[in-house]
């Protein structure tokens, strides 16, 4: 027999009523009633509620022990009475009736409390994590990444796809965030890198000849922390295909997502999922990371203004700039118009037109200027009534979606216009190059090993920023949880499409040995994605941070508060290594 427990403490009932059990835990709660004192012991599985009589041998040693002291209990099953019954629990019609008591460790005074939902401060909680980990809404969380995380392995088995391990330690490459770089002992000067993703591995394993891949996959990313991307590291679940095309990643990859929100949330997840073109989703959206939740689509309304009487727009209009119109269901009022302006000076924009439909008119300055023809034109073109309002953003291509976007979006929150549920998309055919914005130089747009569509043709024929890729992203309630792409697999499509982003054939041959060589020897036609396993248990879990899905997370600086890193290492350690410290120099004052 187990020495410390006969069941769990999720799993006695009224069946077990008379018979002798040992259960092991932590004091979760103590209250005293006098005569009784009351334990609720827990464990990894639930609680159980013992009780101790004044006149037992173990009452005063219960009484001084503390919460989440560690204890071995012996004792009876009872019933308890009716009015004492706990229906919230599993083991609520039941207690133990503590007959031996056994501190197995002693819990020192607690820096935050684990039986509460109070929030000690995220920098108590990461410090002290193993704590804040016994808590309730933290401990299931990461029960449920794990079950997720099994219910994806099991999905991505049952599709034929083999599960393989790439290296951690590897080579640096540019692929758009900094690397973790790791010192070579043996090799003085040279460094290996940390992989930001197993892109290159991933590849290789198809020319390799296997058919298909995946793994759940570490990557390591010196980048800042947002509240969807952890600073440091994350996983992935990492795949790839030989012998496909665009529409057979994403029918290998639907029922594994559409599957596991299906199997943990109360939402039926259609596939196929929604494809959007990233054109599109700029114009009606402001992002290629739309929130569908939210119905409202923005327009262009740029010709409406165009040698109009509202001047500040016409002269932009002339210059080049567009405008992009967001309607506001129910928004009005000139109180909610003046909160919307000021909200986009507060984003940086100069602030943001507005016209207001009520009483079978158009009203305020954009609409006097117009007048009614072109201000009512405007509403039948967006589908607006009174009370309604409509907003204007005028700048360039890019940031006059941005701000719409924003826009329609602080809208949506405003208004309580999001939707229930989880609403997917595809966004498809982005553009294989774009200007760089300080530069104006060609660049990579999204992925340098997709495929351009068209091929080597439409890189030798076509200008360079109207030439599409078959890259795609998978995004849903406006978070992006996976990006993707039909990969290049021929070496003279590679040499060119750097060649035109103003890389030369060495820095193919110096970046990307180990591609560029195995493509010389036959590579198959293939494709993958990557959705971020984070923030899928982060939507899912419907939890605003992705440090509540994390077991032991950093902070927002990248560090880890509970182990002390990253830390100082000693002279000796730097010798073996052939690395000297040399650090900023702080200004004087």
């Amino acid at each position: 027999m187990n020495a410390y427990r006969t069941h769990t403490c999720q799993a006695l009932t009224s069946a077990d009523v008379g018979s002798t059990v040992m259960l092991s835990g932590w004091i979760n709660r103590k209250r005293d009633h006098g005569q009784l004192l009351f334990v609720d012991l827990r464990d990894h599985y639930g609680i159980t509620q013992c009780v101790a009589d004044s006149s037992d041998a173990s009452f005063a040693q219960v009484e001084h022990t503390r919460v989440e002291s560690v204890v071995r209990i012996k004792g009876t099953v009872v019933k308890r009475i009716d009015d004492t019954i706990n229906r919230n629990l599993p083991t609520g019609e039941i207690e133990v009736r503590i007959e031996q008591f056994e501190v197995l460790s002693h819990a020192d005074v607690l820096p935050l409390q684990v039986n509460s939902d109070e929030d000690a401060g995220e920098e108590t909680r990461l410090r002290y994590r193993y704590l804040d980990l016994r808590r309730q809404r933290p401990h299931q969380n990461i029960l449920l990444r794990a079950q997720i995380i099994q219910s994806i392995r099991r999905r991505m088995v049952d599709q034929g796809f083999m599960e393989f391990q790439t290296p951690i330690l590897t080579a640096s490459s540019p692929e758009g965030a900094r690397d973790f770089l790791v010192a070579s002992r043996l090799h003085p000067g040279k460094f290996y890198a940390l992989p930001q993703a197993p892109q290159q591995f991933k590849q290789l394993i198809m020319v390799s000849g296997f058919d298909r891949y995946f793994q759940i996959a570490p990557c390591f990313r010196d980048e800042d922390s947002r509240a969807d991307r952890s600073p440091g590291e994350f996983y992935q679940l990492d795949l790839e295909m030989s012998f496909v095309e665009q529409d057979d990643v994403f029918a290998a990859v639907e029922p594994v997502i559409a599957g596991v929100f299906d199997e943990f949330t109360d939402q039926d997840i259609k596939a196929p999922f929604t494809r959007i073109s990233f054109a599109e989703s700029m114009l009606k959206y402001g992002t290629d990371k739309p929130d569908l939740r939210i119905s409202l689509e923005i327009q262009d309304v740029t010709e409406h203004f165009r040698d109009s009487g509202f001047s500040i727009f016409a002269k932009a209009v002339a210059s080049g700039s567009v405008v992009r119109a967001v309607p506001g269901p129910g928004c009005g009022s000139r109180a909610f118009a003046d909160k919307m302006n000021s909200w986009a000076q507060g984003e940086g924009a100069p602030g943001m037109g507005y016209i207001i439909y009520g009483e079978g008119e158009a009203r305020g300055p954009v609409a006097k200027a117009l007048g009614d023809d072109a201000a009512m034109a405007l509403r039948d073109q967006m589908g607006l009534a009174d009370g309604d309002a409509l907003f204007f953003a005028c700048s360039t291509e890019e940031d006059a979606a941005a701000l719409a976007g924003k826009a329609r979006v602080r809208i949506g929150q405003e208004k309580e216009l999001i939707a229930d549920g989880y609403h997917f998309c595809w966004i498809v055919d982005f553009p294989m190059f774009e200007k760089d914005k300080l530069t104006g130089e060609i660049a990579f747009s999204h992925n340098p090993f997709s495929m351009p569509q068209g091929g080597l043709e439409a890189l030798n024929t076509m200008n360079p920023l109207d030439i599409k890729a078959w890259q795609y992203d998978l995004v849903c309630n406006g978070i992006e949880l996976s990006s993707g792409a039909i990969r290049n697999h021929l070496p003279e499509v590679m040499y060119r499409a750097f060649e035109i982003a103003g890389y030369g054939p060495e820095v193919v041959d110096n970046k990307f040995p180990g591609m560029i060589n195995a493509f010389r020897f036959g590579a198959p036609p293939h494709g993958g994605i990557a959705p971020g396993i984070d923030r899928i248990v982060m939507l899912i879990a419907n939890e605003p941070n992705i440090r509540e899905i994390i077991l032991f997370p950093m902070n927002g600086k990248a560090e880890d508060l509970m182990m002390a890193a990253p830390s100082e290492v000693d002279d000796k350690q730097l010798t073996e290594l052939h690395i000297r410290k040399q650090l900023p120099i702080k200004p004087a004052g």
